[in-house]
């Protein structure tokens, strides 16, 4: 397997700064050199250069540095649809979450070029649905799903090269449990599949991921893409302080490890995002190293060699 991984050190769309560290973070963890080990080809484009963050207040529309968030995302966005055509597997470091509209543009669009179905698993604690005229806080980081199914800025909604850029029913969330009133009903409203704590707690992990990862086995997912969007305050704060948006009762380090090795079951991880991690609110890099020994698992590194391991036994 041969990736890429594509820095965008940017917090524009966060409301507290330092997700613009997370990809050097990521690199002192050793991210490129634990990839390796599991034979990963992986080439490094080091961090894009982008706009400063102006800490604006809001706009006409209510929302804060959205020239600059179009500005990052374009730049994503480029940079990720390179790599696919490439046939390289891209990995987006984050940099704040708004950045996967971009990557999750640049995917759909490359989707539709090769004939693929996409899957987007969406591993947060929030749901990322706000619009323009919901938001609380005029933060693009609460937009990036509404935006994808079409709903978001118009600016950010149409950069795939069709509004939306994909289905909502291409969508998995997975570890919910901070969703706004207004998003709930955005939720019932696209239809979108949604695996919340209260999910996983009463079904377990497991089968979750055994629902969330349906029909990508065999013959039957082959002509699909899976995208992974890892958002870092998926995890419990408890073992992942380094976010800027914690919030209490998320999955334990066994329950993500569990995620992340049943993806890797499928063999159909095709791109992957990893945002929101914040070095400035960190310990020591714990958060970081956390994440690169997770990645690792989505990656195929496992405790024992499996004769079968897939979701579906």
């Amino acid at each position: 397997m041969q990736a890429t991984l594509i820095g965008i050190p940017t917090d524009v769309g966060a409301s507290r700064l330092g997700a613009a560290m997370g990809p050097d973070a990521l690199r002192v963890a050793q991210l490129a050199p634990a990839l390796q080990q599991l034979g990963v080809a992986v080439n490094d484009l080091g961090n894009l250069a982008g706009p400063v963050n102006p800490r604006g207040g809001r706009d006409a529309q209510g929302l804060r540095n959205l020239a600059e968030c179009l500005h990052w995302n374009q730049i994503a966005h480029d940079a990720v649809l390179q790599v696919l055509q490439q046939s390289r597997l891209p990995i987006m470091l984050g940099g704040d979450h708004t950045l996967a509209t971009g990557s999750i543009s640049a995917i759909a669009r490359h989707c539709r070029a090769t004939g693929k179905r996409l899957r987007v698993l969406w591993l947060d604690a929030h749901s990322d649905c706000n619009t323009p005229e919901s938001s609380p806080s005029g933060n693009l980081h609460g937009m990036p799903v509404s935006s994808l199914c079409g709903l978001g800025p118009a600016e950010l909604a149409s950069l795939s090269g069709t509004t939306p850029a994909l289905p909502a029913s291409a969508f998995c969330q997975i570890g919910l449990r901070s969703v706004d009133a207004s998003e709930k009903l955005m939720i019932r409203a696209l239809g979108l599949e949604v695996y919340d704590m209260r999910a996983i707690d009463e079904l377990g992990m497991r089968e979750v991921m055994r629902r969330a990862l349906d029909g990508l086995l065999g013959t039957e997912g082959e002509d699909t893409h899976l995208h992974l969007s890892f958002d870092v305050d998926f995890l419990d704060p408890d073992i992942a302080p380094g976010t800027g948006t914690p919030v209490r009762g998320g999955p334990t380090y066994r329950e993500a490890q569990l995620c992340m090795e049943m993806i890797a079951d499928t063999g159909r991880l095709a791109s992957l995002d990893i945002v929101e991690l914040n070095p400035a609110l960190d310990l020591r890099n714990q958060t970081a190293e956390l994440v690169v020994d997770l990645v690792q698992s989505l990656f195929g590194q496992s405790t024992l060699m499996r004769r079968d391991a897939s979701p579906a036994t």
